[in-house]
């Protein structure tokens, strides 16, 4: 114990005195949180919308003024010609025609049904699929309030409306930065866990200090403990601090309990670490740490679930995803925060992060070589 408390003791002082290191532990994962929270979202609330009206009718109008008047679309200009239109969806310059038929109102009068065109720009798949689905509900509200209008039928005049009361748990506002803000949590607390404990290791080895430590009386475990537990230590503070921030910029809900998310975490670290030190032993330059640690965590990060459901993914994705300790950190943080879920609930995610902690660490150690 004596020695793990010199080898911590000797990592607080190398971090703190690298000046280098003190804006990447503390300066950019708050740069980070503030600017990615407001631009990594999926929300449309500027749809650039192109209007071809060939039949300038009373209907039409009140088609193109329900979608000028929603809070997602831009008008950004109107035609007569479908040509005109598309060049300005080549040009980058709408993303969605609107075009409305010649005949739209008259058929909508005697034959009760009439056809419309959404031509959407399909670059962005994402985008696309949200476009199509704002767009739909606004040409549904339209048509609904038309039923009202044109319907003769007295008893359907008479009878009361439905009334609809939708509410929304956990994020009743749908605020997109809320849902974001705990998955680039958990994206700062593996950076500074897995990519800094590997890059120290491995620096080690470049400045020759290693080879003074492994003619020491330092075992192995107490070697990877004292490296591993002050990068564990940050890491719970930058989770701390993230947590503050988002409280204080983004009001971020913390419904569930926060010692409970920080006991997962401690479990979650195990992992990272472990694949960090993994990484290190494999590695001889910090380059080599650089391209390895850039490949596993974009693979991780894409598909931990921080844009879309995992549940959406394809079934050999999810299958596969059982490795990913992402996948568990973003699902957790999120339900302990926003759901309010206790430990039962998310009881399969820290037994199976405790075993994958464990293996990775075992695997790590047994990896690491002291002898030169």
């Amino acid at each position: 114990m004596r020695k793990i408390k010199f080898i911590l003791q000797k990592e607080f002082i190398q971090i703190f005195r690298n000046k280098t290191m003190l804006p990447l532990i503390f300066g950019v994962p708050i740069i980070q949180l503030v600017i990615l929270v407001h631009a990594a979202t999926l929300e449309m609330k500027s749809i650039e919308l192109f209007v071809v009206d060939k039949d300038l009718s009373s209907m039409s109008s009140k088609l193109v003024n329900k979608f000028e008047g929603s809070a997602f679309y831009k008008i950004t200009g109107n035609s007569f010609s479908i040509q005109e239109a598309e060049a300005e969806v080549l040009k980058n310059n709408a993303d969605v025609i609107l075009h409305i038929p010649y005949g739209f109102e008259r058929d909508l009068m005697r034959e009760n049904t009439s056809k419309i065109q959404l031509l959407i720009d399909g670059i962005n798949g994402t985008a696309a699929s949200l476009i199509n689905g704002y767009s739909t509900s606004v040409i549904n509200d339209f048509n609904k309030n038309i039923l009202v209008d044109l319907t003769q039928m007295p008893q359907i005049k008479e009878m009361e409306p439905i009334e609809v009361n939708t509410s929304f748990w956990y994020n009743p506002e749908l605020n997109y930065k809320t849902y974001m803000l705990p998955g680039i949590l958990v994206i700062l607390v593996t950076i500074v866990s897995m990519f800094l404990a590997a890059m120290n290791i491995v620096r080690e080895k470049e400045i020759g200090t290693i080879e003074q430590i492994n003619v020491t009386p330092i075992r192995k475990h107490e070697f990877i403990i004292g490296k591993l537990v002050p990068f564990m230590i940050i890491a719970l503070f930058e989770l701390a601090f993230g947590l503050l921030i988002g409280k204080i910029f983004f009001d971020l809900p913390v419904v569930g309990s926060i010692p409970l998310l920080f006991g997962f975490t401690l479990v979650y670290l195990l992992v990272v670490l472990g694949i960090g030190l993994f990484i290190s032993t494999i590695s001889s330059t910090q380059q080599q740490v650089m391209f390895i640690t850039f490949f596993f965590m974009l693979v991780f990060i894409l598909m931990g679930g921080i844009f879309t459901p995992t549940e959406s993914m394809p079934v050999w994705a999810q299958q596969i995803n059982i490795i990913n300790p992402f996948y568990y950190f973003m699902k957790v943080i999120r339900m302990i925060l926003l759901k309010g879920s206790g430990f039962w609930d998310i009881s399969y995610e820290f037994f199976s992060l405790l075993i994958y902690g464990i293996l990775m660490l075992s695997l790590s150690v047994w990896r690491y070589r002291k002898a030169v």
